[in-house]
């Protein structure tokens, strides 16, 4: 069995028992759910994540246009370093830049490349029309689950947030992981309230505040103590293995790697060394790659993304530049970014040789 075939599982996710199931187009035989509006639980099987979860950019061409030749390449690689699921126009893959038909395809492409073998979440959100219409895309292309993004510039009370996620879930039968960041920032109370929708299947945290998180957590497991749903937590920071510690004391094992995009080798021996505890190598990456990739991140807004996307180009596969209103990094910063991502491989290689 390969790496990827042994990080594919399953987890229980608990649904009404008074809605009926059928076959999504894609599931291979697995029972998913139409609707969410009763109490009483019974059990549906969902993807049981774990590992380095892969983030992929979105390529485009010299035309602007998505370039979804090199998207198939990008996650065609990717899948092969082994992630434990690959999560698609999300914030990496610039959601926010595409229009519905662009998704559409960006989604379908993902999924047709990844071909089953591992788990395929696709984002969604903005406005509510958009964000609904984009999980039954994802949905009807064969997509295993979604990441609920932000809503659009607004910020609403909790209350707000929680009809936001309801009526998203209400879009389509896929697990949702609903992300903490941005203008969707929920209190203990509210986070609480969406685990119980039935399609809930997780919360991820961009905002890192780990005193409200430690809350969250607590709020959300008393909330489905005894219901048999499982559900999972996500640490969601920007360059997210910069603070993978500290959400692990929280029970927060999962994160989202947006160096597996040009650097699986580096991501995936900084996931080894802390899963096995080693925190000679774990420090040693951070001082040496992550930290110094973090202040070069800060130095202008919005290159979480466009540094990503630019050592995508670095390691040889032209993934184009990102579309405005982000910008791709200055001459300067590229040549920073290329020592950085050389002495992150030579670590990488320095600890595959011990």
């Amino acid at each position: 069995m390969d790496i990827v075939a042994k990080r594919r599982g399953y987890q229980v996710l608990t649904v009404p028992s008074d809605e009926y199931y059928r076959p999504h187009p894609s599931s291979q035989g697995r029972s998913v759910f139409t609707s969410v509006n009763s109490w009483s639980w019974r059990m549906c099987r969902v993807p049981e994540l774990d590992g380095v979860l892969f983030f992929p950019v979105t390529p485009f061409d010299g035309q602007g246009s998505v370039d979804l030749a090199a998207l198939a390449e990008h996650v065609s690689q990717g899948v092969a370093a082994g992630p434990g699921a690959v999560f698609v126009a999300c914030g990496t893959g610039e959601f926010h830049a595409l229009d519905v038909e662009e998704y559409r395809e960006v989604v379908a492409t993902t999924v047709a490349v990844t071909d089953r073998r591992v788990p395929v979440y696709a984002g969604t959100g903005s406005a509510l029309p958009v964000a609904r219409r984009c999980a039954a895309i994802a949905e009807s292309v064969g997509a295993d689950g979604l990441l609920l993004l932000p809503p659009y510039l607004v910020s609403g009370p909790t209350e707000g947030l929680v009809r936001y996620t309801q009526q998203v879930a209400d879009a389509s039968a896929l697990p949702l992981i609903v992300y903490n960041r941005g203008g969707a920032r929920f209190d203990a109370a509210a986070a609480a309230e969406v685990s119980r929708i039935a399609t809930v299947a997780g919360f991820k945290d961009g905002i890192g505040d780990l005193d409200l998180l430690a809350r969250i957590v607590l709020a959300v497991r008393g909330a489905l103590d005894g219901t048999g749903k499982a559900f999972q937590f996500f640490n969601g920071m920007p360059t997210a293995e910069a603070t993978v510690t500290a959400y692990r004391s929280l029970g927060v094992r999962l994160y989202s790697s947006a160096v597996f995009c040009f650097a699986p080798e580096i991501s995936l021996a900084f996931y080894d060394a802390v899963s096995a505890g080693d925190e000679k190598v774990v420090e040693a990456f951070l001082t040496d790659f992550f930290h110094p990739l973090v202040e070069l991140r800060e130095t202008v807004p919005g290159y979480a993304v466009s540094l990503i996307k630019a050592a995508v180009r670095l390691r040889g596969l032209d993934v184009g530049g990102v579309r405005p209103p982000l910008v791709d990094p200055a001459p300067e910063h590229m040549a920073r970014l290329a020592q950085i991502i050389d002495g992150g491989l030579a670590l990488a290689k320095s600890v595959a040789g011990r």
